[in-house]
């Protein structure tokens, strides 16, 4: 699959309770991504994301910001192998 990135991305700062999976979601979503976003234990947000290598750094470009009651203090990236997901969803 040419052309498909894949990676796995830890956001660190006020990133729960402010809507970030929600709003990570439908970001992904309106670029053709696909992969999950899940809240952890310590107050970051993890997730993987798949697609398109210009959709996939667009996206890692907007969680810098992420929604507007959010404050982003870290984001770290990793490669990640491809799960092939069909969607992007929220993981409890």
């Amino acid at each position: 699959m040419s052309g498909i990135k894949a990676v796995g991305v830890r956001v660190r700062g006020r990133v729960q309770g402010v809507s970030f999976r929600a709003w990570t979601q439908v970001e992904a979503q309106g670029r053709g991504l696909s992969g999950w976003v899940r809240n952890e234990p310590d107050g970051a947000v993890r997730a993987h994301i798949e697609g398109p290598a210009p959709e996939v750094d667009a996206m890692l470009a907007a969680l810098h910001t992420g929604p507007p009651a959010a404050v982003v203090r870290e984001v770290t990236v990793h490669d990640a192998a491809p799960e092939d997901a069909a969607r992007f969803e929220i993981k409890r």
